[in-house]
């Protein structure tokens, strides 16, 4: 098992977003989590991400316990243990594609030959390695997705958590991109909690968790 979160709890003031979810990942899952809007994906998602804290529960991850983890801690841990995709690519416009990817890499203090050599085999694997030098405005909005999941992907993280990674493409992208997914577990045996509206990503996953009235549907 590659995460665990135990009874995770949270509010925004009187808002009970989250009342006590339980959630397990397998390595080389790929699970969608779904439910109406208000109902706390991105919530859960940014939790289990450790981009946010429970208010009250435990997460596991690779067999660590991350809630007790202070900042610098959890930021470390963070960097090379999870990767992040964003509806919004969130790619440094003053930077190449490769340099927005090379980032994450750069902050492990890898060496950064061995940085820029996975940089490009990942650029080539998602079909973008001849836009190494564009800028993010010159890139097309499913090539911005592409470098941002190579972003991702580039200290091999345990988990890529993804937050509506293709709501903001056109039905073509969105549809490469999903395959994309299924690609990367084959290849990389890597493993994804993906947050989505878009029901035909939602039904290609292994598993469909929904969300309903701040706990996950049994």
């Amino acid at each position: 098992m590659i995460l665990e979160g135990k009874q995770l709890i949270k509010s925004y003031g009187e808002l009970n977003v989250l009342k006590g979810i339980d959630i397990r990942i397998e390595k080389g899952e790929i699970v969608s989590i779904v439910g109406a809007s208000g109902a706390g994906k991105s919530t859960l998602l940014h939790i289990l991400g450790t981009l946010d804290d429970a208010d009250a529960g435990e997460l596991f991850i690779k067999g660590k316990n991350v809630t007790n983890l202070n900042n610098n801690q959890l930021a470390r841990f963070r960097n090379l243990n999870v990767g992040f995709v964003f509806q919004f690519h969130n790619l440094l416009p003053e930077f190449t594609a490769m340099e927005n990817i090379c980032i994450p890499g750069y902050i492990s203090k890898q060496d950064s030959k061995i940085v820029e050599d996975k940089t490009m085999q990942l650029m080539e694997l998602l079909g973008i390695g001849e836009k190494k030098n564009n800028k993010p405005s010159e890139l097309s909005g499913g090539e911005q997705q592409r470098a941002s999941v190579a972003r991702a992907l580039i200290n091999n993280p345990e988990i890529v958590f993804a937050d509506e990674p293709s709501g903001n493409l056109d039905s073509k992208n969105a549809a490469e991109l999903h395959d994309l997914f299924f690609k990367l577990r084959e290849e990389l045996n890597q493993t994804f909690v993906i947050v989505t509206h878009n029901e035909h990503l939602a039904q290609m996953a292994d598993r469909i968790l929904e969300i309903k009235d701040g706990l996950i549907e049994k």
